[in-house]
C-alpha cells in the first residue's frame, strides 16, 4: 500500500480533534477554519476507514481460509472471497494516495482567462471566438460565473484578444491545462477551392490571487491615459479613459479601454496586473521543481503547442497525452470538454503518484 500506518493515525487524530473542537462551540474565526479543515479532511478520513475495513476483511478471511478446521469448501470460498478483497484493496489504496497528494492551493480559486489570436490572420481570430465560446459555454454548464474584462475583435468577428474572469469552485484546477497553444485544421467560409488553412489561438489560464497575495507598490507603476480606439462612438473618442498600466520590476504591462470610466478601466487593468504578477511568482516556483514540470502534461507555457482541433475529420487531438477524440462538435460546444480535461488530470495525478513512490 506504501501508506504509513502512523501517517493515517495522525489524519484521524487530527480529525476528531477538529471535530471535538468544533463541537465545544468555537468563536466565530475559530468556527470557519475548523469547518473548512474538516471538509478537507472528510474524505481522506472516509477513504481511510473504508481501506481500514477491507483490511480487516482480509484478516478475517485469510484466518477462514488458513483453518483446516474449516471444510474444504469454506476454506475455498473464503480464499475467493479474499482475493476479491485484494481487488478493492488496491483500487481503495490508489484513492486513498489520490487523496493524499500535494494539493495545489490555487486550484478552488477563480481564473483569468485569456485568448488571443495567434498565426492566421482573421481565421485565428475567428477560432480565437470559437476558443473563447467553448469555454463560456463550459463554465454556464458548471454554473460558473463569466464576465468579461476586455475584448479586441477581429475584423471578419471572433476576437483579436479577449480576457474573462471566471469565478466558482474548482475554477482553475479544471482549466489549468488548458493554458497553451491551440492549432486548429479548417478550410475557411471565405475559402472557395476548399483548401484547409491551419492558424492558431493562445490560451492562457491564471489563478486569481487572494487580495494579500500580491502587494504592488504605487512607485512601481508607470500609468498612461489616452483616448480608448476602435469602435465606441463620438464619447469615446473626447475623453482619455483607457488606460496603459505598466508595472516597472516585471516589465508586464495590461491595456484596458472597454469601460467609458477611466476609473473602472484603472481598476480592471490592477486586477488583470495583479493576477499576471502571481502567475509570473508561482511559474517562477514551479521552473524551480523541474521534475513536475518535464511532466507528459507539460508546463502549461503558452508557447507550447498543446491541441490540435481538426474540423474535416471532426478531431481533436491532444498532444501532451496522446489523446484522440472524435467528438469535435461537442468538444467545441463546451458539451464534451470534460472528456479531454478529465484525462489529463488523470496523467498529471498519476505523474505526481510516481513522483511520491520514487526511491529517495
Amino acid at each position: 500500500m506504501n501508506i504509513p500506518e502512523q501517517k493515517l493515525d495522525a489524519i484521524l487524530t487530527r480529525h476528531a480533534i477538529a471535530s471535538d473542537r468544533l463541537n465545544a462551540g468555537p468563536d466565530a474565526e475559530s468556527f470557519v477554519a475548523l469547518s473548512r479543515e474538516l471538509s478537507e479532511l472528510q474524505p481522506i478520513v472516509d477513504a481511510i476507514t473504508a481501506l481500514k475495513a477491507i483490511d480487516r476483511e482480509i484478516t478475517d478471511l485469510e484466518a477462514l481460509a488458513s483453518d483446516s478446521s474449516n471444510d474444504a469448501d469454506m476454506r475455498n470460498l473464503a480464499e475467493e472471497e479474499r482475493r476479491e478483497c485484494l481487488i478493492r484493496q488496491e483500487s481503495s489504496a490508489k484513492e486513498l494516495r489520490l487523496l493524499l497528494l500535494p494539493k495545489d492551493a490555487a486550484d478552488m480559486r477563480g481564473a483569468i482567462l485569456e485568448v488571443r489570436a495567434g498565426t492566421g490572420g482573421d481565421e485565428a481570430a475567428l477560432f480565437a471566438g470559437d476558443l473563447f465560446r467553448m469555454y463560456q459555454r463550459y463554465a454556464e454548464g458548471r454554473r460558473w460565473t463569466i464576465d468579461i474584462l476586455s475584448a479586441s475583435e477581429g475584423t471578419m468577428g471572433g476576437y483579436k484578444e479577449i480576457i474573462a474572469e471566471i469565478n466558482g469552485a474548482g475554477v482553475f484546477g479544471r482549466l489549468k491545462f488548458e493554458s497553451g497553444v491551440h492549432r486548429v485544421q479548417r478550410v475557411p467560409d471565405t475559402e472557395t477551392s476548399g483548401r484547409i488553412h491551419t492558424s492558431a489561438a493562445t490560451v492562457a489560464v491564471l489563478p486569481i490571487p487572494e487580495p494579500l497575495d500580491v502587494v504592488i507598490d504605487d512607485r512601481d507603476l508607470v500609468i498612461e491615459t489616452m483616448r480608448a480606439g476602435g469602435a465606441g462612438g463620438q464619447h469615446v473618442n473626447k475623453t482619455e479613459s483607457a488606460i496603459r498600466m505598466t508595472h516597472v520590476p516585471t516589465g508586464l504591462v495590461v491595456m484596458m479601454q472597454d469601460e467609458r470610466s477611466q476609473h473602472r478601466n484603472r481598476a480592471k487593468a490592477m486586477d488583470v496586473l495583479r493576477t499576471r504578477i502571481f502567475d509570473l511568482e508561482r511559474r517562477k516556483r514551479s521552473d524551480a521543481e523541474a521534475a513536475e514540470r518535464r511532466g507528459q502534461v507539460g508546463s502549461g507555457d503558452r508557447s507550447e503547442r498543446i491541441r490540435t482541433y481538426n474540423f474535416p475529420q471532426g478531431r481533436l487531438t491532444d498532444h501532451r497525452i496522446n489523446l484522440t477524440l472524435y467528438k469535435l462538435p461537442e468538444i467545441v460546444a463546451g458539451i464534451a470538454l470534460d472528456e479531454v480535461i478529465d484525462p489529463l488530470i488523470a496523467e498529471h495525478q498519476a505523474e505526481l503518484l510516481g513522483a511520491e513512490e520514487m526511491p529517495s
